[in-house]
Protein backbone atom coordinates (compact mmCIF):
# COMPACT_ATOMS: atom_id res chain seq x y z
CA UNK A 1 0.00 0.00 0.00
CA UNK A 2 1.14 3.49 -0.25
CA UNK A 3 2.23 5.73 2.67
CA UNK A 4 -0.30 8.41 3.77
CA UNK A 5 -0.32 11.72 2.02
CA UNK A 6 1.17 13.45 4.76
CA UNK A 7 4.04 10.98 4.33
CA UNK A 8 4.16 11.87 0.49
CA UNK A 9 4.41 15.76 1.23
CA UNK A 10 6.66 15.60 3.64
CA UNK A 11 9.06 12.96 1.72
CA UNK A 12 7.89 13.00 -2.39
CA UNK A 13 7.71 15.75 -4.86
CA UNK A 14 5.15 15.04 -7.18
CA UNK A 15 4.56 17.57 -10.15
CA UNK A 16 1.00 19.05 -10.09
CA UNK A 17 -0.09 17.69 -13.41
CA UNK A 18 0.64 13.71 -11.27
CA UNK A 19 -1.11 15.42 -8.56
CA UNK A 20 -4.22 15.75 -10.68
CA UNK A 21 -3.97 12.84 -12.42
CA UNK A 22 -3.85 10.46 -9.80
CA UNK A 23 -6.68 12.29 -8.09
CA UNK A 24 -8.69 11.80 -11.52
CA UNK A 25 -7.67 8.67 -12.08
CA UNK A 26 -6.38 9.38 -15.29
CA UNK A 27 -3.64 6.53 -15.90
CA UNK A 28 0.43 7.32 -15.42
CA UNK A 29 3.35 5.71 -16.74
CA UNK A 30 6.35 5.84 -14.18
CA UNK A 31 9.48 5.78 -15.95
CA UNK A 32 13.22 5.38 -14.78
CA UNK A 33 15.99 7.70 -14.96
CA UNK A 34 18.76 5.86 -14.79
CA UNK A 35 19.38 5.63 -18.42
CA UNK A 36 19.38 9.17 -18.90
CA UNK A 37 22.34 10.01 -16.10
CA UNK A 38 24.40 6.45 -16.77
CA UNK A 39 22.93 4.40 -19.54
CA UNK A 40 22.87 6.33 -22.72
CA UNK A 41 25.92 8.63 -23.91
CA UNK A 42 24.41 12.67 -24.34
CA UNK A 43 22.78 13.97 -26.47
CA UNK A 44 21.13 10.84 -27.20
CA UNK A 45 20.04 10.44 -23.60
CA UNK A 46 18.01 13.61 -23.16
CA UNK A 47 16.58 13.42 -26.62
CA UNK A 48 15.61 9.29 -25.65
CA UNK A 49 14.34 10.76 -22.48
CA UNK A 50 11.76 13.43 -23.80
CA UNK A 51 10.79 10.73 -26.92
CA UNK A 52 9.72 8.43 -24.23
CA UNK A 53 7.85 11.06 -22.36
CA UNK A 54 6.19 11.53 -26.06
CA UNK A 55 5.21 8.51 -26.62
CA UNK A 56 3.63 7.87 -23.31
CA UNK A 57 1.60 10.89 -24.24
CA UNK A 58 0.57 9.53 -27.36
CA UNK A 59 -0.72 6.55 -25.95
CA UNK A 60 -3.24 8.41 -23.86
CA UNK A 61 -1.49 8.37 -20.10
CA UNK A 62 0.98 10.61 -18.69
CA UNK A 63 4.33 10.31 -18.08
CA UNK A 64 5.91 10.41 -14.88
CA UNK A 65 9.55 10.33 -15.06
CA UNK A 66 11.34 9.91 -11.42
CA UNK A 67 14.54 10.70 -10.15
CA UNK A 68 15.69 12.33 -6.87
CA UNK A 69 16.64 16.01 -7.07
CA UNK A 70 18.46 17.67 -4.17
CA UNK A 71 17.56 14.47 -1.77
CA UNK A 72 14.02 14.93 -2.49
CA UNK A 73 12.48 11.92 -4.69
CA UNK A 74 10.85 13.42 -7.46
CA UNK A 75 8.35 12.47 -9.66
CA UNK A 76 7.36 13.54 -12.56
CA UNK A 77 10.00 15.98 -14.11
CA UNK A 78 10.24 18.80 -15.43
CA UNK A 79 12.17 19.80 -18.69
CA UNK A 80 14.63 21.87 -17.04
CA UNK A 81 15.26 18.50 -13.94
CA UNK A 82 15.48 16.58 -16.99
CA UNK A 83 18.10 18.31 -18.76
CA UNK A 84 20.23 19.24 -15.82
CA UNK A 85 20.33 14.86 -15.07
CA UNK A 86 21.37 14.77 -18.39
CA UNK A 87 24.27 16.38 -18.29
CA UNK A 88 25.37 16.61 -14.77
CA UNK A 89 28.34 14.48 -13.15
CA UNK A 90 27.22 13.99 -9.97
CA UNK A 91 24.40 11.77 -10.14
CA UNK A 92 24.40 8.52 -8.23
CA UNK A 93 22.74 5.32 -9.26
CA UNK A 94 20.17 4.85 -7.33
CA UNK A 95 18.77 1.56 -6.12
CA UNK A 96 16.98 0.38 -2.81
CA UNK A 97 20.27 0.04 -0.64
CA UNK A 98 21.95 3.38 -1.23
CA UNK A 99 18.68 5.31 -1.43
CA UNK A 100 18.47 6.73 2.19
CA UNK A 101 21.96 7.80 1.46
CA UNK A 102 21.48 9.82 -1.32
CA UNK A 103 18.50 11.39 0.34
CA UNK A 104 20.51 11.99 3.31
CA UNK A 105 23.24 14.23 1.80
CA UNK A 106 20.91 15.87 -0.49
CA UNK A 107 21.96 14.60 -3.53
CA UNK A 108 20.94 13.90 -6.81
CA UNK A 109 20.32 10.27 -8.35
CA UNK A 110 19.09 8.52 -11.12
CA UNK A 111 16.50 5.29 -10.28
CA UNK A 112 17.24 2.11 -11.12
CA UNK A 113 14.54 -0.63 -12.09
CA UNK A 114 14.32 -1.26 -8.29
CA UNK A 115 14.16 1.88 -6.89
CA UNK A 116 11.83 3.72 -9.65
CA UNK A 117 9.40 0.65 -8.87
CA UNK A 118 9.55 1.18 -5.34
CA UNK A 119 8.84 5.42 -5.84
CA UNK A 120 6.07 4.36 -8.38
CA UNK A 121 4.51 2.18 -5.65
CA UNK A 122 4.41 4.74 -2.99
CA UNK A 123 2.73 7.51 -5.42
CA UNK A 124 0.16 4.49 -6.63
CA UNK A 125 1.12 4.15 -10.14
CA UNK A 126 0.48 1.05 -11.15
CA UNK A 127 2.47 1.26 -14.56
CA UNK A 128 6.05 1.40 -15.56
CA UNK A 129 8.59 1.24 -18.34
CA UNK A 130 11.64 0.57 -18.74
CA UNK A 131 14.29 -0.72 -21.15
CA UNK A 132 15.35 -4.41 -19.80
CA UNK A 133 15.28 -5.21 -15.76
CA UNK A 134 18.59 -6.58 -14.32
CA UNK A 135 18.82 -10.28 -13.54
CA UNK A 136 21.29 -13.07 -12.35
CA UNK A 137 24.62 -11.94 -14.08
CA UNK A 138 26.84 -14.69 -15.07
CA UNK A 139 28.85 -16.53 -12.47
CA UNK A 140 26.79 -15.52 -10.45
CA UNK A 141 26.92 -18.70 -8.47
CA UNK A 142 30.57 -17.74 -7.65
CA UNK A 143 30.03 -14.08 -7.33
CA UNK A 144 26.04 -14.09 -6.12
CA UNK A 145 25.77 -10.95 -8.39
CA UNK A 146 22.03 -10.85 -8.17
CA UNK A 147 20.12 -7.55 -9.19
CA UNK A 148 17.51 -5.85 -7.08
CA UNK A 149 15.12 -5.68 -9.88
CA UNK A 150 14.26 -9.11 -9.55
CA UNK A 151 13.29 -8.65 -5.95
CA UNK A 152 11.76 -5.34 -6.66
CA UNK A 153 9.44 -7.43 -9.19
CA UNK A 154 8.69 -9.61 -6.65
CA UNK A 155 7.32 -6.85 -3.75
CA UNK A 156 5.57 -4.12 -5.47
CA UNK A 157 2.42 -4.32 -7.42
CA UNK A 158 3.33 -2.63 -10.64
CA UNK A 159 3.47 -4.44 -13.88
CA UNK A 160 6.88 -3.39 -15.37
CA UNK A 161 6.87 -3.37 -19.31
CA UNK A 162 10.37 -4.22 -20.70
CA UNK A 163 12.56 -6.09 -23.55
CA UNK A 164 13.48 -8.77 -21.38
CA UNK A 165 16.21 -8.74 -18.71
CA UNK A 166 19.75 -7.62 -20.23
CA UNK A 167 21.22 -9.83 -22.88
CA UNK A 168 24.56 -9.52 -20.94
CA UNK A 169 22.82 -11.69 -18.04
CA UNK A 170 22.48 -15.74 -17.10
CA UNK A 171 18.77 -15.23 -18.95
CA UNK A 172 17.58 -19.03 -18.37
CA UNK A 173 18.39 -18.45 -14.61
CA UNK A 174 17.10 -15.31 -14.10
CA UNK A 175 13.83 -16.68 -15.58
CA UNK A 176 14.59 -19.56 -13.22
CA UNK A 177 14.41 -16.57 -10.31
CA UNK A 178 11.40 -14.65 -11.55
CA UNK A 179 9.28 -17.79 -11.38
CA UNK A 180 10.75 -18.66 -8.12
CA UNK A 181 9.31 -15.12 -6.73
CA UNK A 182 6.01 -15.62 -8.49
CA UNK A 183 6.48 -12.72 -10.62
CA UNK A 184 4.62 -13.43 -13.81
CA UNK A 185 5.87 -13.18 -17.20
CA UNK A 186 3.83 -11.69 -20.15
CA UNK A 187 4.81 -12.13 -23.57
CA UNK A 188 3.48 -8.79 -25.17
CA UNK A 189 2.65 -10.07 -28.98
CA UNK A 190 5.45 -12.91 -28.32
CA UNK A 191 5.51 -16.75 -27.15
CA UNK A 192 9.24 -16.14 -25.90
CA UNK A 193 11.17 -14.33 -23.65
CA UNK A 194 12.72 -11.40 -25.68
CA UNK A 195 16.75 -11.00 -25.26
CA UNK A 196 16.74 -7.38 -25.27
CA UNK A 197 18.35 -6.63 -28.33
CA UNK A 198 17.38 -10.05 -29.76
CA UNK A 199 13.04 -10.83 -30.32
CA UNK A 200 14.00 -14.32 -29.22
CA UNK A 201 15.83 -16.07 -26.43
CA UNK A 202 14.01 -19.70 -26.81
CA UNK A 203 13.05 -19.25 -23.28
CA UNK A 204 8.68 -19.48 -23.11
CA UNK A 205 6.77 -17.03 -20.95
CA UNK A 206 3.80 -18.05 -19.23
CA UNK A 207 1.23 -16.10 -20.84
CA UNK A 208 1.11 -14.24 -23.83
CA UNK A 209 -0.87 -11.02 -24.81
CA UNK A 210 -1.89 -9.55 -27.96
CA UNK A 211 -3.34 -6.40 -26.66
CA UNK A 212 -3.84 -4.10 -23.66
CA UNK A 213 -6.99 -5.19 -22.37
CA UNK A 214 -5.07 -8.78 -22.27
CA UNK A 215 -2.82 -7.81 -19.83
CA UNK A 216 -4.99 -5.12 -18.07
CA UNK A 217 -7.46 -8.50 -17.34
CA UNK A 218 -4.50 -10.70 -16.51
CA UNK A 219 -2.99 -8.00 -13.58
CA UNK A 220 -6.57 -7.39 -12.47
CA UNK A 221 -7.09 -11.15 -11.94
CA UNK A 222 -3.99 -11.69 -10.12
CA UNK A 223 -4.13 -8.89 -7.79
CA UNK A 224 -7.46 -10.02 -6.96
CA UNK A 225 -6.89 -13.45 -5.45
CA UNK A 226 -4.09 -11.82 -3.46
CA UNK A 227 -1.33 -12.38 -5.06
CA UNK A 228 0.98 -9.37 -4.30
CA UNK A 229 3.70 -9.58 -6.55
CA UNK A 230 4.25 -7.36 -9.66
CA UNK A 231 4.13 -8.66 -13.45
CA UNK A 232 6.68 -8.29 -15.97
CA UNK A 233 5.53 -7.56 -19.35
CA UNK A 234 7.90 -8.34 -21.80
CA UNK A 235 7.97 -6.47 -25.42
CA UNK A 236 10.40 -7.62 -28.54
CA UNK A 237 12.38 -4.98 -29.37
CA UNK A 238 11.09 -3.78 -33.27
CA UNK A 239 12.16 -5.78 -36.09
CA UNK A 240 13.87 -3.29 -38.06
CA UNK A 241 16.02 -2.68 -35.23
CA UNK A 242 16.70 -6.20 -34.18
CA UNK A 243 20.09 -7.51 -33.77
CA UNK A 244 20.10 -11.09 -34.10
CA UNK A 245 21.00 -13.37 -31.58
CA UNK A 246 23.93 -15.42 -33.40
CA UNK A 247 25.35 -11.84 -34.09
CA UNK A 248 24.97 -9.88 -30.92
CA UNK A 249 26.22 -13.36 -28.57
CA UNK A 250 29.62 -12.65 -30.62
CA UNK A 251 29.86 -9.24 -29.28
CA UNK A 252 28.78 -9.44 -25.59
CA UNK A 253 31.29 -12.60 -24.92
CA UNK A 254 34.11 -10.57 -26.19
CA UNK A 255 32.74 -7.85 -23.86
CA UNK A 256 32.30 -10.32 -21.45
CA UNK A 257 36.30 -11.11 -21.84
CA UNK A 258 36.93 -7.52 -21.98
CA UNK A 259 34.99 -6.98 -18.69
CA UNK A 260 36.17 -10.03 -16.50
CA UNK A 261 38.32 -8.29 -13.79
CA UNK A 262 34.99 -5.90 -13.16
CA UNK A 263 32.46 -6.49 -10.02
CA UNK A 264 29.48 -4.83 -8.54
CA UNK A 265 27.95 -1.56 -9.95
CA UNK A 266 30.66 -0.94 -12.76
CA UNK A 267 30.12 -4.07 -14.91
CA UNK A 268 26.82 -3.23 -16.61
CA UNK A 269 27.49 0.05 -18.04
CA UNK A 270 31.17 -1.52 -18.89
CA UNK A 271 29.62 -3.90 -20.83
CA UNK A 272 26.72 -1.99 -22.62
CA UNK A 273 29.63 0.64 -23.54
CA UNK A 274 31.87 -1.78 -24.84
CA UNK A 275 29.41 -3.87 -26.85
CA UNK A 276 27.78 -0.43 -28.30
CA UNK A 277 31.25 0.05 -29.44
CA UNK A 278 32.67 -2.79 -31.26
CA UNK A 279 28.46 -3.17 -32.98
CA UNK A 280 29.29 0.05 -34.00
CA UNK A 281 26.19 1.93 -32.86
CA UNK A 282 23.43 -0.84 -33.41
CA UNK A 283 23.43 -1.94 -29.94
CA UNK A 284 22.64 1.94 -29.47
CA UNK A 285 20.36 2.11 -32.05
CA UNK A 286 18.41 -1.39 -30.47
CA UNK A 287 18.21 0.10 -27.08
CA UNK A 288 16.89 3.53 -28.05
CA UNK A 289 14.12 2.04 -30.15
CA UNK A 290 13.05 -0.32 -27.63
CA UNK A 291 12.75 2.11 -25.06
CA UNK A 292 10.57 4.11 -27.04
CA UNK A 293 8.37 0.88 -27.86
CA UNK A 294 8.06 0.04 -24.47
CA UNK A 295 6.97 3.49 -23.05
CA UNK A 296 4.20 3.52 -26.39
CA UNK A 297 3.08 -0.09 -25.16
CA UNK A 298 2.59 0.98 -21.08
CA UNK A 299 0.96 4.15 -21.99
CA UNK A 300 -1.80 1.75 -23.93
CA UNK A 301 -2.00 -0.15 -21.15
CA UNK A 302 -1.66 1.92 -18.14
CA UNK A 303 -5.16 3.68 -21.00
CA UNK A 304 -7.06 0.31 -21.10
CA UNK A 305 -7.67 0.49 -17.32
CA UNK A 306 -4.69 -0.54 -15.68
Amino acid sequence: MPFSREWKQEMLTLSSELVDALRDRRPVVALESTVIAHGLPAPENLATAIACEEAVRESGSLPATMAIIDGRPTIGLGGVQLQELAKREDVAKVNPANMSEVISRRGWGATTVAASLHLAAQAGIRTFATGGIGGVHRGAETTFDISADLLALARYKVVTVCAGAKAILDLPRTREVLETLGVPVIGYGTDELPAFYSRTSGLPVDRRADNPAEVVEIARAHWEIGLSTGLLVVVPVPVEDEIPADEIAVVIEEALVAGAELSGKAVTPFLLQRIARQSAGRSLRANISLLRNNARVAGEIAAAGL
